[in-house]
């Protein structure tokens, strides 16, 4: 079967289903709100690089380093005594990504309704901080203001604009003479919908609260999160990589939810490999960190081949978001083209999206396994560029060439379906140059 073929058979089988969730309502609300949130992303992903300069002062001899390494040192040495004030661009932006989200979903729901969008954001906002940042003594929780609470962000976004709508169609609204403002109309008018919403999401929170001891988010997150015993071996290991995916395809950060467990796993199995090297052996335990490294290079999903393929398409979006996202996809931060392509719920990317990091994540394995590559025996420092990453792990130049293979691998396995995707988005985007022509 030649490529040709392959394309199209994928377009006949993707395409319409792609269509078809494309313009469904609720999830193109989903999309659109997303994407207003991109911008904020995007540079607050760029502060967090600056703020984790790829270095790591325990591997570098301040006296016998280059003007580069030193440099570097300098960086880190400043970026850690001002790691708090580097990060405020991106506590603010990425931070709060949940909260701005809820209100840009329920904005563009509200407006595919031609209800009031501002007012239906506005009360979809107000309903997230009460769910997932109370005021207790004066001070809000922020720990699931950014994507750890997109996924209840989504729900609120769109459940606050139905029961909204749920008011106005049944006509449960006051009429005032013309003599009246427009802005007071609006004033009164909201008072019902937002009233109705507290007491419904509101109140299933305090109902939960109640029988569990703690809120909607946190219940969530402990519903989600899988554990320890099943990681500790290769097919445990792709189970929860799996399922951390699959997480980010419905709009859950999978990838927060499972971290502490693959994470200890990691740092635990790379000491017991630093205790072999210490002793003169060779590190033989592969279910070390870098397995992890192997499932996120570019971000969740394997996504850098995506961003590569991107860098060069057709389509304005994609090419503009692939130029966009390729720094920080180098270094493992993949938001934008998460929520800027988007992956999330879209069934085309999806597929890649999984499939690619079981793939890596195997072959990271065998290649431990067989003897082709180091297992790592270093902790490396987070959002390090991934061939960095590679060789800090084992101080193996082999671990570089492997990961690069693994990009290469990862845009062939992106590249059939991310075609049949630009050709929708090209589809799209001819539309709206000639509605605008028109």
């Amino acid at each position: 079967m030649n490529s040709n073929t392959l394309l199209e058979k994928l377009d006949k089988i993707l395409s319409p289903i792609g269509v078809k969730v494309g313009n469904q309502r609720h999830l193109k609300a989903i999309s659109s709100g997303m994407m207003m949130t991109l911008p904020l992303i995007v540079v607050g992903s760029l502060f967090l690089i600056v703020a984790n300069p790829p270095v790591n002062p325990e591997l570098v001899d301040p006296s016998t380093a280059n003007i580069f390494m030193k440099f570097m040192l300098s960086w880190k040495e400043f970026a850690v005594n001002n790691y708090q004030t580097l990060t405020t661009p991106y506590n603010l932006t990425m931070g709060i990504v949940g909260m701005m989200s809820a209100f840009a979903i329920a904005y563009c729901l509200a407006g595919e309704y031609k209800m009031k969008s501002a007012m239906s954001g506005l009360i979809a906002t107000a309903m997230f901080l009460m769910i997932c940042a109370p005021s207790i003594d004066g001070a809000i929780s922020t720990s699931y203001l950014g994507a750890d609470g997109l996924f209840v962000a989504i729900i609120i976004g769109l459940v606050t604009v139905e029961i909204t709508r749920f008011v106005e169609i049944r006509g449960w609204q006051l009429k005032f003479p013309d003599t009246v403002p427009p802005a007071v109309t609006a004033f009164v008018n909201s008072l019902l919908p937002l009233l109705l919403n507290i007491i419904v999401l509101y109140g299933l929170n305090i109902l939960v609260i109640t029988n569990t001891g703690v809120g909607v988010p946190e219940t969530i997150t402990k519903i989600l999160t899988p554990a320890l015993s099943i990681v500790d071996n290769i097919w445990g290991y792709i189970a929860i990589i799996t399922f951390s995916n699959v997480l980010w395809i419905l709009g859950v950060n999978g990838t927060s939810i499972i971290f502490p467990i693959v994470f200890a796993l990691g740092i635990q199995n790379t000491g017991l490999n630093a205790e072999l090297v210490a002793q003169g052996q060779d590190p033989t335990i592969a279910m070390n960190l870098q397995m992890f490294r192997y499932a996120i290079m570019g971000g969740a999903g394997n996504t850098i081949g995506l961003t590569l393929l991107m860098m060069r398409s057709k389509s304005t979006h994609l090419k503009s978001l692939g130029r966009l996202g390729i720094v920080p996809g180098i270094c493992g931060i993949n938001e934008p083209i998460i929520f800027g392509a988007p992956i999330v719920f879209n069934p085309i990317l999806a597929i890649p999206f999984i499939v690619t990091p079981i793939v890596t994540v195997g072959l990271g394995y065998l290649v431990q396994v067989m003897g082709f590559v180091t297992p790592g025996y270093m902790v490396d420092p987070s959002f390090t560029p991934f061939f960095a990453q590679a060789y800090l792990s084992a101080m193996d130049f082999r671990n570089v060439l492997f990961v690069f293979a693994l990009v290469l691998i990862g845009t062939v396995i992106y590249y059939p379906f991310f075609k049949v995707y630009e050709k929708n988005m090209l589809a799209q985007e001819n539309g709206s140059n000639s509605q605008s022509i028109a």
